[in-house]
């Protein structure tokens, strides 16, 4: 019998920036929207505002995932270079220090020393890159993956509340906009935990609870101001 694993870790690069995005958007969108709509404002310009909020907030999403991971991307470029150096001019010292990692995770001296020749004999710079920096296929920084997943599911996560706001009637668009963006978060933060193998439950009232203090703190600012003005 062939015993199977399926494991998510790799996952973890497109699943991280989708979900801040999705997350993002329905709450930055939401709060905006519920913090104007309790300003006493007209619907026409809720809705400006939260279609306003939804294109720069898709933008700013975007340049930050960029700058950010293309930041660990140059890092883990420098690291590569300095090793791909040291290997050209050191290898014998290099294959030293290999050994050494796989005596303390374990192996004895020689073993570890016949596992660091053989694995750099095939990819010298690929195993050092794994067990000396710790940089994988897995957890490779990707720029352009991250900026896409986080725009575009900030795109589809204000969208929610963007319509709610224009189709609800005007005296029910801060009740409905609420329950549905509400609703949304914790089916998210549901969805993501389901496709990251963690805790459901947790995932989604974690999700839910910051969700809702952003939402009911905006509102609160929308009110303050609205009764002053």
């Amino acid at each position: 019998m062939t015993h199977q694993e399926h494991h998510r870790s790799h996952r973890s690069g497109w699943l991280r920036a989708a979900v801040l995005g999705a997350n993002d958007g329905i709450v930055s969108t939401s709060s905006l929207i519920l913090g104007v709509a309790a300003a006493s404002t007209a619907q026409n310009e809720i809705v400006l505002a939260g279609l306003a909020g939804l294109v720069a907030g898709a933008m700013s999403m975007a340049a930050g995932e960029y700058v950010s991971v293309s930041s660990q991307s140059d890092t883990e470029r420098a690291d590569l270079a300095m090793e791909r150096k040291a290997l050209d001019h050191h290898f014998d010292d290099e294959k030293e220090e290999l050994a050494a990692i796989y005596v303390e995770r374990g192996l004895t001296p020689d073993l570890a020393r016949q596992v660091a020749d053989q694995l750099m004999q095939k990819d010298a710079l690929g195993a050092h890159a794994r067990d000396e920096i710790g940089i994988t296929a897995v957890s490779q920084a990707r720029p352009l993956q991250a900026a896409f997943s986080s725009a575009a599911m900030f795109t589809l996560g204000a969208l929610l509340p963007l319509l709610v706001a224009w189709w609800a009637p005007s005296v029910l668009l801060i009740p409905l906009v609420a329950m549905a963006s509400l609703a949304c978060l914790a089916l998210l933060g549901a969805l993501a935990a389901k496709v990251g193998g963690a805790p459901v439950r947790t995932a989604a009232l974690r999700v839910l609870f910051w969700g809702a203090l952003a939402m009911a703190l905006t509102s609160l600012i929308g009110r303050l101001f609205g009764v002053m003005a």
